[in-house]
């Protein structure tokens, strides 16, 4: 692995971004820099055993989106926002050398996106169980989302002091959801992956997710076919047994295995 000559402090605390602060967690050290992105109202805990795994020969940063964790709330929880805070928290720790971005969920989206956006600016990235080109999204699921969180409205306010659910209200939270449809369309996604020209790795989970019914998220996982057979640079690492919402606990070694292969992958054609 890649390693700079500067050796960075361990760090925790808030970065300032618009009108909100978002709680960031940095691991200093020398190594190569490993940038996490979180899912749609998930937290930076949950990658721990992923950073263990990977060990202290890399320097990971791990942080809460807007109204997530311990960050605060804002005024935009816009998708685009979430990719600019990518940047504002790579410059707010001094990120020089080009990380590796890894992303599950939602986050492999903005993984996505941001590495499509920057093509110079990272090693690669690990793409986990996110970021399909699928269009799932029509009217009736629409209405199916709007309906499954006005049923969890009751419920979100018990659950945000603990920190299972963001401080998001739940039409937010629909509306967030219902954005990110719109951005898996294949018309919409398929060339942002195609435009990447970098190393990208996908670690596939199977089975159903939060709200999915029957094989639906399989069929939402083939979407990546097309591109697989298109762009080169993008491949499966690893197809896991856990679902959606395990694969971070259960299949964190596959995820590190991908992180060291991008890291491979890249050292070999640089």
């Amino acid at each position: 692995m890649t390693s700079s000559n500067t050796t960075t402090a361990p760090w925790t605390g808030k970065v300032a971004i618009d009108d909100t602060e978002l709680a960031v967690t940095d691991t200093g050290g020398t190594g190569t820099p490993v940038i996490y992105l979180n899912g749609q109202f998930a937290t930076q805990g949950y990658w721990r055993r992923v950073i263990a795994d990977l060990g202290p020969g890399y320097r990971h940063i791990t942080f809460d989106e807007r109204a997530r964790g311990k960050s605060k709330k804002s005024a935009d929880y816009s998708f685009d926002t979430c990719v600019r805070d990518i940047d504002a928290i790579l410059a707010a720790r001094g990120i020089t050398e080009k990380p590796i971005v890894v992303g599950w969920s939602y986050g492999a989206y903005l993984g996505a996106h941001w590495t499509s956006r920057n093509p110079d600016a990272a090693i690669g990235a690990v793409l986990v169980d996110g970021a399909f080109p699928y269009d799932w999204l029509d009217e009736a699921m629409e209405l199916r989302i709007r309906k499954l969180f006005k049923r969890l409205s009751w419920v979100l306010p018990l659950a945000r002091p603990t920190g299972l659910a963001p401080r998001l209200t739940a039409q937010q939270q629909a509306d967030s959801n219902i954005e990110l449809g719109k951005l898996s369309g294949v018309n919409q996604l398929s060339p942002v992956l195609n435009a990447i020209t970098v190393p990208v790795r996908y670690v596939v989970a199977s089975g159903t997710s939060f709200g999915s019914k029957g094989d639906e998220q399989e069929k939402i996982r083939a979407g990546l076919d097309a591109v697989l057979a298109t762009n080169p640079n993008i491949r499966i690492s690893a197809k896991v047994a856990s679902n959606h919402g395990a694969i971070l606990r259960k299949d964190f070694r596959a995820i590190a295995d991908a992180v060291r292969e991008v890291e491979a992958t890249s050292s070999a054609t640089n």
